[in-house]
């Protein structure tokens, strides 16, 4: 189903004051019609052609204002005749077209978490009536039109396993648009419903290819190489995959993703404080690597500047002393309390 653009001839503000002239003229034709030409007895045969040339082109008239049509920027409407689609209006404007056409949108009820979906409580579009012992809502007169305009989508958080099978909660953010009315209104149900539900897969098929963090010997590209992708570390690369995953979904529901984004991003609630117990584990190690690393580089200095400058001889058993109340300095959680020897060693 390819979408057509209907362009009418006929403008709106030009068919009201015609509908308008012809309703005044048809109200002239009945009144005026059966009392010029009437009798005293009854009437004459053209008083009666007129009055009812003038109920028909009364009725005519006003069953000719069901096509007019008022478009704001960046709205369209999908028309079908008995049927058969004949078109897309599109453009800002007052418009008239075929009163017996009829607007299409399966999704115009449907609200999502997202922007341009606000619910209105006018009397026009909600009305409660009395069912048995409790009220019902009725929806009536409800818009038709279609929003050509960039939406975001807001799906609920959901929760996942990464590729090393720990619980995460991910939520992402979905900019976007239609781009193809005939096919947003035809080739599937809901296209409002679609797109969520669209976007809640592609976002499991992709997390699930990631770990949280970055993992060794995890290969998230698909090349067969290891490498340091990740969730947390990742995420444009992340997004613009979950992007091109929900586009190749909904190319034939007429719907263009603009950009998506990670909104959202932390391990579940089950494992979050184990999870929080590692990285501060891994941190403390981390430190602790680098502080020796620099302990044994300092102790080395240490020797060697002493060895160069002759400042003192040291056996191997003194320098084995030396080495280890130097680290026991440079390597401890607290400040040293040096103990002065005022003897010998020997």
């Amino acid at each position: 189903m390819n979408e057509k653009i209907l362009r009418p001839k006929s403008n709106g503000w030009m068919m009201l004051f015609l509908l308008i002239f012809a309703a005044v003229g048809a109200l002239a034709l009945i009144i005026c019609g059966p009392v010029f030409f009437a009798t005293e007895e009854t009437f004459e045969l053209p008083g009666v052609l007129m009055l009812v040339a003038g109920v028909i082109i009364f009725i005519v008239s006003m069953v000719c204002i069901g096509g007019f049509k008022i478009l704001k920027p960046q709205e369209a409407l999908v028309l079908t005749l008995f049927g058969k689609y004949i078109g897309t209006l599109k453009g800002e404007g007052f418009y008239w077209v075929n009163p017996f056409v009829s607007a299409v949108n399966p999704a115009a009820s449907t609200k999502l978490n997202q922007s341009g979906d606000v619910s209105s409580k006018s009397g026009l579009e909600a009305l409660n009536i009395k069912v048995g012992s409790g009220t019902q809502p009725i929806s009536v007169g409800v818009d038709k039109r279609i929003s050509l305009k960039i939406m975001t989508l807001n799906n609920n958080r959901q929760k996942i396993n990464d590729c090393l099978g720990n619980p995460v909660e991910i939520g992402i953010a979905v900019m976007w648009k239609v781009v193809d009315t005939a096919k947003a209104v035809f080739n599937v149900d809901n296209y409002k419903e679609y797109l969520s539900l669209q976007c809640d897969s592609a976002l499991r098929n992709i997390v699930r290819i990631y770990p949280y963090d970055v993992a060794p010997d995890v290969d998230t590209t698909g090349d067969g190489v290891a490498d340091e992708g990740s969730l947390r570390g990742s995420s444009e690369v992340v997004a613009e995959r979950i992007k091109d995953e929900i586009q190749g979904r909904v190319n034939e529901a007429g719907i263009e993703i603009v950009e998506a984004r990670i909104t959202y991003l932390a391990y579940a609630p089950e494992i979050a404080a184990v999870m929080l117990q590692r990285q501060q584990a891994s941190a403390i190690v981390d430190a602790r690597k680098m502080i020796v690393d620099g302990a044994v580089g300092m102790v080395e200095m240490a020797l060697e500047r002493l060895s160069e400058q002759k400042v003192v001889d040291l056996d191997e058993e003194r320098k084995a002393a030396m080495v280890s109340n130097l680290l026991v300095v440079l390597c401890g959680n607290r400040d040293a309390q040096p103990v002065v020897n005022s003897g010998s060693l020997y």
